[in-house]
């Protein structure tokens, strides 16, 4: 809500509020998926390691979910390419709470 010299006034509309770009809503909406997934792939693969460290694969299941998982990260590498995107362009700044996803190597 905004407040004149006479008092409150009616909020501002959604769309300021948003400053949404009809332009650009589409690279928007790719952009957020890929970023959940990423974020995903991500807690997969960790969790894949934990279960490896403590044996709880067979060795051809470890086969298979490190397969699975490098198939998984060469997608959204083409994903993020054919898009104009960088995996650094899909981690979120949580303000106070740092990055969503685990800053890249260099």
């Amino acid at each position: 809500m905004t407040q004149d010299s006479t008092g409150p006034t009616a909020p501002a509309p959604l769309a300021q509020r948003l400053e949404s770009d009809p332009e650009t809503v589409e690279r928007d909406l790719i952009k957020l998926v890929l970023t959940v997934v990423e974020l995903l792939r991500q807690l997969m693969e960790r969790t894949a390691l934990h279960r490896a460290d403590q044996g709880d694969l067979t060795e051809h299941q470890e086969e298979r979910v490190g397969m699975t998982l490098m198939i998984l990260h060469d997608r959204m590498s083409e994903l993020c390419e054919r898009y104009g995107f960088t995996m650094d362009d899909l981690n979120l700044d949580l303000g106070p709470l740092g990055s969503l996803l685990p800053q890249s190597s260099p």
